[in-house]
């Protein structure tokens, strides 16, 4: 018989890396004085049991994760709620008679009730005079941020703004001089030969950007030349790379929203934007966007080792999500680079519309890691999204053809939201118990 010893050490997870766990150090946390407030019925399971899980590092790890996620509760509840309205819409598919008292068809194009979670974020963004709680923010935006206070409400979750409100208007003022400053110092070396190859590209790369009635406006080309310019030079160890000028179009045009009443901010013309009202965009942005890169810089730095190694991560994840699809794809010798590199370098910005985008990143700026962490179980869900069609095709070309054009142009909120609760659910399953499904 077995010592107790040896049958810990048998159980003892090993050091391999598994989809899903955080790749940075997690602080040890005492496994007993941390618990969580709704506890899963996985984790009530392992914390009843102990012959077959070793109550040692990896309880810490997950507990330390627990701790700090910010939004499990209000998050879980959410996903619960988008899957189970989307399974009784897809029951007003089936004949009248089938359908249930309480299950009547919807239009389609009927625009999403504001629940009262957006009720309270506009209050406490917009009405309150005390210090909104990081973590009240952050739950409360999880399922998207209303646009009128969609600006503050980025500002706050990227750690552009205070929390303090009666510190926001000096830090505004500070970090847009601040900006300003550099373009003054920095601006008129573009033309120099060490930074001339530099500006060329992003001069060539902007006008491939979308919208494109938005982005090819002469003040908007000399804005997006100085916020790439400017970064590019502050960072030389990634300098500028093609991908990171599709991540300042979000921040801009949450920002322009402010200032302009259009209901279609892509075909808007910003000439009637005051020029003060310019600058600050111009200067929110550049700092939002620099957060946002400080998060996920080694996708851009030499050999782009980040995005390397989040695709090799998704195809990990993939092959234990759906191995149907995975092996498919390997068998037509399509590999994971040829499609979702594009994915990584550009957060996804190149395979949804712009108001998807916008509203994925409300989510990812309220998950911790969200641009870097919860982004791979965001392309997971979207590529066994499309599970029925990939293992309709049959050829290596039709198939990498369907992948870097999918079929998104008509995707509204229903859909992200839809996208975002499948992939909280792998990110629950998968980051809270990678034991249980490791092959």
């Amino acid at each position: 018989m077995a010592s107790d010893g040896a049958r810990k050490q048998f159980w003892k997870r090993s050091n391999s890396k598994v989809p899903g766990s955080f790749l940075r150090a997690t602080p040890k946390v005492p496994t007993t004085p941390v618990k969580a407030k709704r506890g899963s019925t996985f984790q009530e399971f392992e914390r009843n049991t102990s012959d077959a899980w070793d109550a040692g590092e990896d309880d810490d790890e997950l507990l330390a994760m627990a701790a700090e996620s910010l939004n499990t509760a209000v998050v879980m509840e959410t996903a619960n709620r988008v899957l189970r309205n989307h399974s009784q819409r897809q029951g007003c598919h089936k004949p009248p008679g089938a359908l249930g008292p309480e299950q009547k068809p919807k239009p389609s194009v009927e625009p999403p009730l504001v629940s009262s979670g957006d009720l309270r974020l506009v209050k406490s963004v917009s009405e309150s005079h005390t210090s909104c709680p990081a973590e009240e923010l952050r739950k409360l935006s999880w399922s998207g941020i209303p646009k009128p206070v969609r600006a503050i409400t980025w500002k706050l979750l990227s750690g552009y703004l205070p929390a303090n409100v009666d510190r926001r208007p000096a830090t505004l003022q500070r970090k847009q001089k601040e900006y300003f400053a550099f373009i003054d110092h920095y601006y008129d070396s573009r033309t120099d030969e060490v930074h001339q190859d530099t500006y060329r590209q992003i001069h060539i790369d902007i006008p491939r950007m979308s919208p494109e009635a938005l982005v090819l406006q002469p003040k908007v080309t000399e804005i997006f030349e100085r916020i790439l310019f400017i970064w590019a030079i502050r960072h030389p160890a990634s300098g500028y790379v093609q991908g990171i000028n599709d991540l300042v179009t979000p921040f801009f045009v949450v920002f322009i929203c402010e200032y302009i009443d259009e209901e279609d901010v892509d075909t808007a013309d910003v000439s009637c934007v005051p020029a003060d009202a310019l600058r600050n965009v111009e200067a929110d942005t550049y700092w939002c966007m620099s957060r946002l890169l400080d998060g996920i810089q080694d996708n851009y730095t030499f050999a782009q080792p980040g995005i390397q190694m989040k695709v090799k991560i998704l195809e990990e994840l993939v092959s234990r999500i759906d191995g149907q699809v995975h092996r498919h794809l390997d068998q037509h010798e399509v590999r994971y680079l040829q499609f979702a590199f594009r994915w990584m370098n550009n957060l996804l910005m190149r395979e949804v519309p712009l108001r998807c985008t916008i509203r994925l990143w409300d989510t990812y700026q309220s998950e911790p890691e969200g641009f870097a962490h919860f982004h791979l179980y965001v392309c997971a869900a979207f590529l066994v999204r499309w599970r029925k069609e990939i293992l309709g095709e049959r050829d290596f070309q039709e198939l990498l053809l369907f992948l870097q054009n999918l079929p998104t142009a008509h995707w509204g909120d229903e859909d992200v939201s839809l996208l975002l609760a499948e992939a909280y659910r792998l990110k629950f399953v998968f980051a809270d118990a990678p034991n249980h499904y490791k092959k």
